[in-house]
Parts: C-alpha cells; sequence; structure tokens
C-alpha cells in the first residue's frame, strides 16, 4: 500500500505581505512635470486584488506607450510584487499567439 503524501507545510502567519503574485484590476498613467528645462516623469500605478494592493512604477515615455497598449488588449494580467513583473495573460500550450 502506498503511504499517504506529506501536506505542504505553509508559514503562518499568512499576511498579506506573504501574496507574491496578484491580479491586476485597474491601472492609470500619470505624468509629472519636472524642473524647467527637465523632462518629466511617468508613473504608472497598478491597483491589484480589488485594492488589496497597489504599487507605482516609474516608466519612461517609450515603455509607457508599449505599456498601455499591452494592458488595452490584454484580457489578465498579473503583476509579481517580488520581482515587479507585469504578466500578460495566459495562453494554453499549444495555442500559441
Amino acid at each position: 500500500m502506498a503511504e499517504d503524501p506529506k501536506p505542504t507545510t505553509v508559514s503562518q502567519p499568512l499576511t498579506d505581505d506573504s501574496i507574491q503574485v496578484r491580479h491586476l484590476n485597474h491601472y492609470q498613467f500619470s505624468w509629472v512635470a519636472g524642473e524647467a528645462g527637465e523632462s518629466g516623469t511617468f508613473t504608472l500605478q497598478l491597483v491589484l486584488d480589488e485594492g488589496a494592493w497597489e504599487e507605482v512604477v516609474t516608466v519612461d515615455a517609450e515603455d509607457a506607450e508599449v505599456l498601455q497598449g499591452l494592458l488595452r488588449s490584454a484580457k489578465t494580467v498579473f503583476y509579481d510584487v517580488r520581482r515587479r513583473t507585469l504578466m500578460f495573460g495566459t495562453a494554453r500550450v499549444g495555442k500559441g499567439g
């Protein structure tokens, strides 16, 4: 007879900070003026897990344009808090594109 597998051990307490990958629900781009003669700064505010977590990242103009296109077209977006990585959608293996 096979042995019962051991249950997975989860560190306690499980807190909001323990969750590493979150679902992106809303986003907002902002632009902050720089000093006279200096370039401004774009920021991207991410509202994750229906407001349970928020993140603000600084992006350059080119990245802001690319990200806006990706965010508009993706049906599902996740954000890895620890790695500060946006992940756009999921696709079934073998279903490409």
